[in-house]
């Protein structure tokens, strides 16, 4: 599973190869194939796992935060570092650019990926002393979703983290990101 998840992280789902985890790992593909029959089986763990890591992950930042900011700070560390280590991506990221590709159980968790963040990001959002109605929060929240997902795969394109931060730093600027 981490051998794929790099995998995809660096090149998307469709380099994802039963042969090359197999040579990773020493293994044969068949083995594999043995726990994951097909391709989509095993992108749709590979995205099921990512998100429950992301739950773990969102559940430590809640329990470690104690502001909004420092909440939103550390989600926005959490795609850094994956540009950070070796300039990869997010890998639901990626996999939703390759949404006409992916099998019906993989968008089924990419779908879930993307709706585990939202909420955990208007939940974090709605600790503010504001007005704003449930459905704008929720709105807020897909997009600093999206625009957090987007400075990763611009600085990725271009090979440069400093053009993440920048980005952070300006949608803060304009109030999109408490």
């Amino acid at each position: 599973m981490s051998v794929g998840r790099l995998m995809v992280q660096s090149n998307g789902y469709n380099a994802l190869s039963f042969r090359e985890i197999g040579k990773e790992v020493g293994v044969s593909s068949a083995s594999i194939h043995h726990h994951f029959p097909t391709k989509g089986d095993l992108g749709a763990a590979l995205a099921q796992r990512y998100t429950e890591d992301g739950v773990a992950a969102f559940e430590q930042i809640l329990a470690s935060s104690r502001t909004v900011r420092e909440c939103i700070d550390a989600y926005a560390g959490i795609f850094r570092a994956a540009l950070v280590n070796e300039n990869r991506m997010c890998l639901v990221g990626l996999m939703s650019a390759e949404h006409d590709d992916l099998p019906d159980e993989v968008r089924a968790e990419v779908n879930r990926f993307i709706s585990v963040n939202v909420a955990w990001l208007a939940e974090v959002l709605s600790r503010r002393k504001t007005k704003a109605s449930k459905e704008a929060i929720q709105h807020q929240a897909l997009a600093i979703y999206a625009a957090i997902e987007g400075a990763q795969l611009v600085a990725r394109g271009r090979g440069n983290i400093a053009l993440f931060d920048q980005a952070v730093a300006a949608y803060r600027a304009a109030g999109l990101i408490p």
